[in-house]
C-alpha cells in the first residue's frame, strides 16, 4: 500500500510545492500576503445581466446535502449551514446542489426546488444575505446563486437506486443498479428535462438569486451527456449534439429570467472508473480504449484538452461568464474529483500522492483560464492542502490560473477560514478538513452530511457513535 507524507509534516508552503516539483509537477506559492492577495475584487460578465463585480476572491462551492426534508425542503441544518457560509467572509455563495424535481435527487434527503418551497428558499437567501452583512458589516459584492441538478444514473430520490441514463456503460451500469435499456432517456424525455430546469431557473430568480448554476459535473446527468459519444439522436454524437441540453436549458433561461445570470460547475475531464485493488489501494476497473469519459484520452487517464476547449468555447458562446473547474466523480474515481488522504469507507486508498491530484485539477483550471481569459474562473481542489492552502491559493490568484478560490469541504468543518485568511491570522489548526471523508462516509451510510469529527454539533450527536461504529465494521 503506498504511504504519502501528510499535508501538516509540510513546515511550509515552499517545502510542499518543492515536493510536488519532485513529482513532475507545479504547485503555485504566492510571494504577496495572502491578506491582500485574496481580499482584491474582481468581476464576471453575463450576457444577459452585464457585469457582476465579487467582492474578494473566495468562493463557498455548492455540495450535495444529506439533510434537507423528506419533501426537499430546507431544515434547520440546511439553514445552520448556510448561514455558517454567510459569516465564513467568502463574496461567493454558491449554494448547494438542488434537485429540479424528486425523482432527480441523488439521496432522499437532497434539497429540491419547486412552488412549494419557493418561499422557504427565498427567506434563506435573504436571511444568509442578513447574516453576511450583520458579521461583515456591507452586503457590497456579495454574490449569491443556486446549483440545479438532476442526478442521472445516480438517483436515489427514495434510498434504493432509481437510474435515469442518457447511455449504457460497460462498468458503471451494475454499480448504478442498471439492469436494461429501459433506464436510457428518450430525446423527449431530455426535451421535457430542459423545460423543467427552465421553470425551476424561474423559481431560484424570484428567490433572488443573482446565478443559477446548470451543473455539468459528478458524473449527473448533464455531465453525463456531454460523454454521449455513441447515443443516437439528437443528443449524442458530435459536440453540437452533446451540448443541445446545455444550450437549450440557457436559452430558456434567458427567454424567461432576464434578471438571472447563469454558470456552469464542470468536471472539464474525466478518467474511466476505479475500484479497490487486492491490497485496497485504487486500480483502473478495466483496460483498452475507453470512449465514456468527457475530457479523458483514449487511455481513459489523460486528458483531451481538445474536448475541453471545445465546450468551454460553447459556452463563452452563450454568454456564460461564470465557471467553476471541477474534475470526474465521486462515485467512480474519488482520487482525481477531491484528493484525500482517508478514503470514504465503501472507496479505495489513493493509489498516487493526493498532492498529484490537487496540481492537476489546478493545472486544468490554469488552462482554462489562459485560454479563455474573458470568464471568471473559480477554482478547486485546495481543501488537501490544509495549513498551506492560503500561501498556495495566492498563488494561484497572482499567477492568473483563476479568478476566485473555490472551497468545498473545508467549509464543513472550518466556514470561516476566508475571513481569518482576509484578516490576516493564522487557520486555525484545529478547525482544517483533514480530508477524514466522514462527511461522505456517514451520507452513504443513512445519517446526515456534517463534519462529525470537527463541527461540535456533529460530533456531540448520536450519529458520530453510530459512524464510528460503521467505520469500525
Amino acid at each position: 500500500m503506498p504511504r504519502f507524507r501528510k499535508v501538516p509534516s509540510y513546515d511550509c508552503a515552499d517545502a510542499l510545492a518543492a515536493h510536488a516539483a519532485s513529482l513532475g509537477i507545479g504547485l503555485p506559492v504566492g510571494r504577496g500576503a495572502p491578506s491582500q492577495v485574496l481580499a482584491s475584487p474582481w468581476s464576471f460578465t453575463d450576457r444577459a445581466v452585464g457585469e457582476i463585480t465579487v467582492g474578494n476572491r473566495f468562493t463557498v462551492l455548492p455540495m450535495e446535502g444529506w439533510d434537507g426534508g423528506d419533501d426537499g425542503a430546507p431544515t434547520e441544518l440546511v439553514r445552520r449551514r448556510w448561514l455558517r457560509f454567510a459569516e465564513s467572509g467568502a463574496k461567493l455563495l454558491w449554494f448547494e446542489a438542488t434537485a429540479v424535481s424528486h425523482e432527480g435527487r441523488a439521496n432522499p434527503r437532497q434539497l429540491v426546488l419547486d412552488a412549494r418551497h419557493l418561499e422557504a428558499f427565498a427567506s434563506l437567501r435573504a436571511e444568509a444575505v442578513a447574516r453576511h452583512v450583520e458579521v461583515h458589516g456591507s452586503a457590497d459584492g456579495l454574490v449569491t446563486g443556486l446549483q440545479l441538478t438532476h442526478s442521472g444514473r445516480w438517483c436515489r430520490p427514495v434510498g434504493p437506486p432509481s437510474p435515469h441514463i442518457v447511455y449504457r456503460h460497460p462498468e458503471l451500469d451494475a454499480r448504478a443498479g442498471v439492469e436494461d435499456d429501459l433506464a436510457v432517456m428518450s430525446d423527449a424525455a431530455l426535451d421535457a428535462l430542459v423545460e423543467r430546469f427552465v421553470a425551476t431557473a424561474e423559481l431560484v430568480e424570484r428567490a433572488g438569486f443573482d446565478f443559477v448554476d446548470v451543473k455539468h459535473c459528478h458524473g449527473y446527468l448533464a455531465h453525463e451527456l456531454l460523454s454521449a459519444y455513441d447515443r443516437p439522436g439528437r443528443y449524442g454524437g458530435p459536440l453540437e449534439n452533446r451540448t443541445r441540453f446545455l444550450r437549450d436549458v440557457v436559452g430558456g433561461i434567458r427567454e424567461r429570467c432576464p434578471r438571472l445570470a447563469v454558470a456552469v460547475r464542470l468536471s472539464a475531464f474525466d478518467v474511466r472508473p476505479f475500484r479497490a485493488g487486492e491490497d485496497g489501494v485504487g486500480v483502473p476497473a478495466s483496460a483498452g480504449e475507453y470512449r465514456h469519459g468527457f475530457g479523458a484520452d483514449a487511455s481513459g487517464l489523460g486528458i483531451d484538452f481538445d474536448e475541453v476547449d471545445g465546450l468551454v468555447a460553447t459556452i463563452a458562446e452563450l454568454g456564460i461568464g461564470l465557471l467553476c473547474v471541477t474534475a470526474g466523480s465521486p462515485y467512480y474515481c474519488p482520487h482525481v474529483q477531491r484528493p484525500a488522504f482517508y478514503p470514504p469507507s465503501d472507496g479505495y486508498q489513493p493509489p498516487e500522492d493526493p498532492v498529484l491530484g490537487v496540481a492537476r485539477l489546478l493545472d486544468a483550471t490554469r488552462h482554462v483560464n489562459t485560454r479563455f481569459p474573458s470568464l471568471g474562473i473559480v477554482g478547486t481542489g485546495f481543501t488537501y492542502l490544509q495549513e498551506h492552502l492560503p500561501a498556495v491559493a495566492s498563488g494561484c490568484i497572482e499567477l492568473g490560473w483563476m479568478d476566485s478560490v473555490g472551497l468545498g469541504r473545508s467549509s464543513l468543518s472550518y466556514p470561516n477560514l476566508p475571513a481569518d485568511v482576509l484578516a490576516g491570522r493564522a487557520p486555525a489548526h484545529k478547525l482544517l478538513c483533514r480530508t477524514f471523508s466522514d462527511c461522505t462516509t456517514a451520507p452513504r451510510n443513512g445519517l446526515v452530511s456534517g463534519c462529525y469529527p470537527l463541527d461540535e454539533l456533529y460530533r456531540k450527536s448520536d450519529g458520530y457513535a453510530r459512524l464510528k461504529a460503521i467505520k469500525k465494521q
